[in-house]
């Protein structure tokens, strides 16, 4: 199990300390929102914060583009620090030219997708794609309730992940906590984005460790 904390949740008084927590824990990946305030209703974390998260953490940046026209930014967010570039499905009426950018840029490719939106619609491409990331809430804000139908929506895309013999991983993004992380991992889930339930957690070390060992049902 990968577990990727989201930065959006820190505290960004103290936002190297933050990350020096994160250093210390069993945390894989960062994962940093990055919003425009016109893809999705909210603005969030720039180029310059990316770059200053990425020179105190020694964990690799799965930065999630959740702007309109993401093109145009893929190689300033490599530079930036990204290891994993995620796009929206909705923001890419050319999405297997933008796969193909992000690749060049000798980063792993992820495709995220809003609630609405079916897994169906990446069948065509999913050799193509590392990273899935499914919205199990609505982008644009932390600490939302997480959305039910997302088990359906992992377990059909573990169906067309393994009907292609493609390697992508399957990332879940928006109100996982423990209670439903042994689902999540039941129906095929690979990573776990966290947010408020690691970072308002007492103990944000164990709570990931916790994370870590889930265990499927039967």
């Amino acid at each position: 199990m990968i577990v990727a904390p989201s930065i959006l949740s820190a505290d960004f008084a103290n936002l190297q300390s933050e990350l020096e927590l994160i250093n210390r824990s069993q945390a894989d990946w960062i994962h940093v929102d990055v919003m425009d305030g016109l893809f999705v209703p909210n603005i969030s974390l720039g180029l310059p914060v990316c770059e200053a998260i990425a020179q105190h953490t020694t964990k690799p940046l799965d930065i999630h583009l959740m702007i309109e026209k993401p093109a145009r930014y893929l190689e300033a967010f490599k530079n930036a620090g990204a290891s994993i570039l995620s796009v929206h499905y909705e923001a890419c009426p050319h999405l297997h030219s933008v796969i193909q950018a992000i690749k060049s840029l000798d980063c792993k490719a992820g495709v995220a997708i809003n609630p609405h939106t079916s897994v169906q619609l990446l069948e065509d491409i999913i050799n193509e794609i590392d990273v899935v990331c499914v919205m199990s809430v609505n982008p644009g804000f932390g600490g939302q309730k997480f959305i039910e139908n997302t088990y359906n929506k992992i377990k059909l895309l573990k169906e067309i992940i393994n009907d292609a013999e493609a390697q992508t991983l399957i990332e879940i993004d928006g109100g996982v906590n423990l209670e439903n992380g042994t689902c999540l991992v039941t129906q095929g889930a690979d990573v776990l984005v966290v947010g408020n339930f690691v970072f308002k957690s007492n103990d944000p070390l164990q709570t990931i460790h916790d994370l870590k060992n889930l265990e499927m049902i039967g």
